[in-house]
């Protein structure tokens, strides 16, 4: 125990000695594998001169089932690697992760670190008119009751009903967006949502967005959904120009602008990036995080 804590401290430190962040620097993205995309869909909409470097922890997907030490452990060492990219600040792309993970890590590097969740509990209450606030996000996520304290604190007499939707997120890693099997997934799932009244749904994990209609069509009209990847770009545009590290020069595309990682299956990762990022990627490279 003692080894494992010298240990870590001895990461920390050496994480806060980085050299300090540049304009011109990329945004590091993480997630457990594709969901993330829709996190860097967004960044590439709202602030389009700034460079990203993605990691999709295709090999240990997915974070939903995993204990918060494990998920912890697997942020680290996925913040280990962005770190020797050179990023100037690094976006938790994972509702999971951000669940578990992000107070730790902002403690324990030298660049802003954001996650997901706050961004998007925020609009939720924006959107909400009766107060009734659902969510839905992987097991992980729920359990944590993430969204439900941070809504609390900001809307005490809000009502947050979260409900688990462990099977989206494998439907949506096969590619199985407008599914018939898909839908009838997302019919059992949701009715209960519906029946409770909620008016605004959080969709709790990046890959949610990906099947965004049929969520919609079970819903209806009188529901709000929240993409908290949207809310999560927004908020690091205004974070990066309150800290004077908005890139004011626009970027090259292919492989001067963008790189994307991966820690297995880059091919059929690159197959699904290609078909929701407006410009492609050339390449996806694997890497081993663990060795970081």
């Amino acid at each position: 125990m003692v080894q494992q804590f010298m240990a870590l401290s001895q990461w920390s430190n050496s994480m806060k000695t980085e050299s300090a962040a540049q304009p011109g620097a990329p945004i590091g993205v993480f997630d457990s594998g594709v969901g993330g995309l829709t996190v860097v869909r967004e960044i590439m909409r709202q602030i389009p001169n700034e460079r990203i470097v993605y990691f999709g922890d295709t090999a240990r997907v997915p974070y939903g089932n995993k204990s918060r030490e494990t998920v912890t452990r697997y942020s680290r060492q996925i913040v280990h690697f962005l770190r020797t990219q050179n990023v100037k600040t690094i976006v938790i792309a994972c509702n999971t992760a951000s669940a578990y993970a992000l107070e730790e890590l902002e403690q324990e590097i030298d660049i802003p670190v954001i996650g997901v969740v706050k961004p998007g509990a925020k609009a939720a209450v924006e959107a909400t008119r009766n107060g009734k606030i659902g969510v839905i996000a992987t097991a992980g996520t729920i359990a944590s009751k993430i969204y439900s304290q941070y809504i609390e604190t900001i809307a005490p007499d809000a009502s947050v009903i979260g409900k688990a939707c462990p099977l989206f997120v494998p439907l949506v890693e096969e590619g199985l967006l407008q599914d018939p099997v898909t839908d009838e997934i997302a019919r059992r799932y949701l009715t209960e949502l519906k029946d409770r009244q909620i008016d605004s749904l959080i969709l709790g994990c990046t890959h949610y967005p990906l099947i965004r209609d049929t969520i919609e069509k079970v819903m209806g009209d009188e529901v709000t959904l929240v993409n908290p990847a949207y809310e999560t770009a927004r908020e690091l545009k205004e974070l990066l120009a309150e800290r004077s590290l908005l890139n004011e020069k626009p970027i090259g595309l292919g492989e001067d602008g963008h790189s994307f990682y991966v820690s297995d299956a880059a091919e059929k990762f690159q197959v699904f990036a290609n078909s929701i990022l407006k410009y492609g990627i050339l390449s996806a490279k694997i890497v081993n995080a663990e060795k970081y």
